[in-house]
């Protein structure tokens, strides 16, 4: 069971912050008897009631350390393989990177979506619509993440990462 205080990562509305735990009074949830979670939207407004035990995945955010130890892991992970050009088959599999939930299959998301668009250009084409929003909400959903973790500013992480990664190759 989470704490108040604590953030958490609830389904597809991101990093949440718990307000409070226990029934909701004045709320037809209320009226239950069940214990909920106050969730607030920390990069959102308003408030998500989850029951304690939700079925919709719930975690806690990365630590500083697990952020930093998975800035460290950056170079090794290696993109996807996504041949073809089946638009439907093509967002299914982003859409699965995107459902797991986890920051690494964030960053070989944004690495695939990276390498793709690099090849395209080179080639004279430009990057799918489809692909380049994938490509961008896992930068969002990633770098959220790394600003609580990390406790710096979220238009900051991309340079800090990049820093981070090319002192690694050196």
């Amino acid at each position: 069971m989470f704490q108040k205080g604590e953030y958490v990562i609830y389904g597809n509305n991101g990093i949440c912050r718990i307000e409070e735990i226990g029934i909701p009074v004045g709320t037809p949830m209320g009226r239950s008897g069940k214990e909920y979670y106050t969730l607030a939207p920390v990069f959102g407004s308003g408030s998500i009631y989850a029951p304690v035990d939700t079925k919709v995945f719930m975690r806690a955010i990365l630590t500083k350390e697990q952020a930093e130890h998975l800035i460290e892991q950056i170079p090794d992970i290696q993109e996807e393989e996504f041949e073809g050009r089946d638009v439907r088959a093509l967002s299914e599999k982003y859409k699965g990177c995107l459902d797991t939930h986890q920051c690494e299959d964030l960053v070989k998301l944004i690495k695939t979506v990276y390498i793709k668009e690099k090849t395209m250009v080179e080639n004279g084409k430009k990057l799918a619509k489809t692909e380049q929003e994938f490509g961008k909400l896992a930068k969002e959903l990633l770098h959220r993440e790394f600003s609580m973790a990390l406790g710096i500013p979220y238009e900051e992480v991309e340079v800090y990462i990049t820093e981070k990664v090319n002192a690694l190759s050196k």
